[in-house]
């Protein structure tokens, strides 16, 4: 069984950055895809960045530059960087995972599909991250 655990996160002033890792443990092969998901109050969760199948990664609009995903596979981590952070990145940050093996072998986590939650078997618990103005 897979599990994701968040760190990293926490205050910060407007213009500052934030290194958010996700650890993964129970993982038996390299045939995943993560993502890193965001949601603030009221609004819905929506999509920062992927690695996806075949190690593509992908960004949403909003991180317009400022934001790098990567991954430690020898660790089972990824890691999201976060630079110039605005008050309007204030949100709840979660990864999430699909296992791409098995039953699973032949999802595509690509362009059209990386941002849709339904997407993803496995969530971590979320690590709060508060930009100050």
């Amino acid at each position: 069984e897979v599990h994701l655990v968040e760190s990293g996160g926490g205050l910060v002033r407007a213009g500052g950055s934030l290194r958010l890792s996700c650890a993964a443990s129970g993982l038996t092969s390299d045939d995943y895809a993560i993502g890193w998901f965001r949601q603030a109050p009221g609004k819905e969760r929506e999509g920062v960045a992927c690695i996806g199948t075949d190690r593509a990664i992908y960004y949403g609009d909003v991180v317009n530059g400022r934001f790098t995903i990567s991954s430690d596979t020898a660790k089972n981590t990824v890691y999201l960087q976060m630079n110039g952070l605005k008050s309007e990145d204030t949100a709840v940050y979660y990864c999430a995972a699909v296992v791409l093996d098995g039953a699973s072998a032949h999802r595509i986590i690509g362009p059209f599909t990386w941002k849709r939650t339904v997407e993803y078997d496995v969530w971590g618990q979320g690590t709060q991250v508060t930009v100050s103005s």
